[in-house]
């Protein structure tokens, strides 16, 4: 019986499996089943105007659209520049104010995704403050 039970359990994990890889071949990783996300582009691209620098470990990037939906969620805000990369899993934010971290966080939890760790604080030295005033 315990043999009968097991196997019956295995079938039904088996058929979920079956029935997530087939949802995303159809419908793309995401899951979405819509047509690729449309890039938000920041006027601003000058590296300069953005002194303040965060690099984020990012969970649960799988795809070309999820490193979309990551940079969008920051690029729609004023005086940020974002940059993620699928190979690496990490975006860079590039900010003209500091973000506080739980700031950071909330935004990528927002688009669908979780910041493993803040890999670098980067911001600016006393004199390229000056130089951005």
């Amino acid at each position: 019986m315990a043999t009968f039970l097991i196997f019956a359990l295995l079938v039904i994990l088996a058929g979920f499996a079956l029935h997530s890889t087939r949802k995303r071949m159809r419908l793309g990783c995401c899951g979405s089943g819509e047509a690729p996300v449309k890039k938000i582009k920041v006027h601003d691209r000058d590296m300069a105007h953005y002194p303040y620098v965060e690099t984020l470990l990012i969970d649960g990037m799988t795809c070309h659209n999820c490193v979309i939906h990551i940079e969008n969620a920051f690029n729609r805000l004023d005086g940020i520049l974002a940059k993620a990369s699928l190979d690496t899993r990490t975006a860079t934010v590039h900010m003209r104010q500091p973000l506080p971290e739980k700031d950071l966080r909330r935004i990528v939890s927002e688009a669908g995704y979780t910041v493993m760790r803040i890999i670098g604080n980067h911001t600016p030295s006393g004199d390229q403050l000056n130089n951005i005033n």
